[in-house]
């Protein structure tokens, strides 16, 4: 009866060991990516090659005259036609030249990450004009509170490493006010690192102010930034955007860290085959990678070559298909073949329900970009409908969906304790099974990541719990964090101290 009693309490311990939550996360963000090459050696010598002759022969339109100025400045030609030409040396010495990896900083430094190399960072994007609403499910115009919402929803998941604002308050009329009170969203809301986007150069200043006071005084921002600005300086096809341009010079003068953003369309705005819309667009990030390069050789900037797809029979955006999947796989591998920090878009649901479609579009496309590599994993949470709308129940999906990848890419230790002999014998010759075993304990700790919202009951018990479907699991992890997750990161005198400033509303 002891022995038995001893069994049985050892038995319980087992059980409660295995249903403990591991005390190390065997799957964090910035796992290596790289496996998946979609493209040859030669197939990137080719489509390398191919935007350097676009550059050197056809060149960029449109281009401002402060930046005509210094581009010609670093060895640019003007051709008489109204566009510049690169020559390849020109883009070599940009590529050379270029930061190759830096920090994005959190205010909080221990949600600091590192861009480049080999790692891989899901992340946020996007401007979403539409937000799904939890409770009635339907869409309607995103608003300040919407943004504010889904800043500190973030603020709780771990494999969302940096925060772009999702959504436009298209309640805030004024330009200024706007771009001011996201802003002021991010830092209220957060630690991690952020971004944002400026309307117009002439906010950056004045922004600037706000970015300081959070930071601890006038100059601080600068010293360590925490925000980066998302901009798309060149129109496609193959000219510059003059307004894109300016803010361009202005971030780089208050020394933010820039997304130089290409998003061009395949059989819209670039070619329908896919070789000729990664030429293109390869050619078209260069074309910004050499605009900063004439600006400050070496500035922080994440290479963005986000092919975008189109459904060439309607035109309407099409974001969660496999040609998106293979062309921003192919993105990352390009850019990291380069060595340049890749940032492409995926995760990029078509559907507007959080149903099946939304799961198979998001897997597929997040997937192969992670495989190929992509530093930073742009759009990827949270965003539906081809990025019109945000959802916040998506969000919550999404990060568990994150946690699987980062477990992919991290793929299979091959040694000693790993393969397990010792482990395979003792088990052969003893209890003839690996339950509640060292060796299968260690690895339950180490190697297996538990979901929290997926499903894993047999059909009783999910009927016995009331059948819900992953949405409706999501939507209640939702609400329980905006109900109780309420973060105030900054002190009531820099908030006093903005707000006697802006109109903060």
């Amino acid at each position: 009866m002891t022995q038995r009693r001893e069994k049985r309490g050892g038995r319980e311990g087992r059980l409660a060991q295995r249903a403990a939550k591991p005390k190390v996360n065997p799957c964090p963000p910035g796992q290596t990516g790289g496996a998946y090459k979609p493209l040859t050696e030669a197939d990137l010598d080719r489509i390398y090659d191919t935007a350097l002759r676009l550059l050197e022969t056809l060149g960029m339109g449109d281009v401002p005259e402060r930046l005509h100025r210094d581009l010609l400045d670093v060895g640019a030609t003007d051709n008489g036609a109204g566009r510049v030409l690169f020559p390849a040396a020109l883009v070599g010495e940009a590529i050379d030249q270029a930061a190759k990896t830096f920090v994005l900083h959190g205010r909080d430094e221990r949600r600091s990450i590192k861009v480049g190399g080999s790692s891989v960072h899901f992340g946020t994007g996007g401007a979403a004009v539409q937000t799904l609403d939890l409770e009635t499910q339907l869409y309607r115009p995103s608003t300040l509170e919407d943004l504010h919402d889904f800043t500190r929803l973030q603020d709780t998941l771990a494999n969302v490493s940096w925060y772009t604002r999702c959504c436009v308050a298209t309640d805030v009329e004024d330009n200024f006010d706007l771009d001011v009170n996201t802003v002021y969203a991010l830092l209220r809301n957060t630690t991690k690192p952020v971004a944002t986007s400026f309307t117009l150069a002439d906010h950056i200043a004045p922004i600037i102010q706000i970015l300081d006071i959070a930071a601890g005084g006038t100059g601080a921002f600068a010293e360590r930034p925490f925000l980066k600005a998302h901009i798309s300086p060149v129109i496609s096809p193959m000219r510059y955007g003059s307004d894109a341009v300016d803010v361009v010079y202005g971030c780089i003068d208050h020394n933010i860290p820039i997304s130089c953003i290409t998003a061009a369309q395949a059989g819209a705005t670039a070619p329908a085959t896919l070789a000729g819309f990664l030429a293109q667009s390869l050619a078209e990030t260069l074309a910004s990678l050499v605009m900063v390069h004439a600006i400050r050789p070496g500035f922080p900037m994440v290479f963005s070559n986000w092919p975008l797809v189109i459904d060439l029979r309607t035109g309407a955006f099409s974001g969660g298909s496999g040609e998106t999947a293979v062309l921003n796989a192919a993105s990352a591998q390009l850019s990291n073949w380069l060595g340049l920090p890749s940032g492409v878009a995926c995760s990029m649901t078509d559907a507007k329900a959080i149903d099946a479609q939304y799961g198979m579009e998001k897997g597929l496309t997040s997937l192969a970009a992670a495989l190929a590599g992509g530093n930073l994993i742009y759009e990827s949470s949270g965003m539906t409908a081809s990025l019109l709308g945000a959802s916040f129940e998506a969000f919550v999906l999404d990060d568990e969906m994150h946690s699987h990848t980062y477990r992919a890419l991290r793929g299979i230790e091959v040694d000693e304790e790993h393969l397990g002999y010792g482990a395979i014998c003792e088990a052969v010759l003893g209890e003839g099974h690996f339950l509640g075993g060292r060796h299968t304990l260690s690895a339950m700790e180490r190697d297996y990541f538990y979901p929290v919202l997926a499903d894993r009951d047999d059909p009783r018990t999910w009927m016995q719990n009331g059948a819900r479907d992953a949405a409706e699991v999501a939507r209640a992890r939702a609400r329980d964090i905006l109900a109780n997750h309420h973060p105030v990161y900054l002190t009531d005198a820099q908030d006093q101290a903005i707000r006697a400033r802006f109109n903060i509303l």
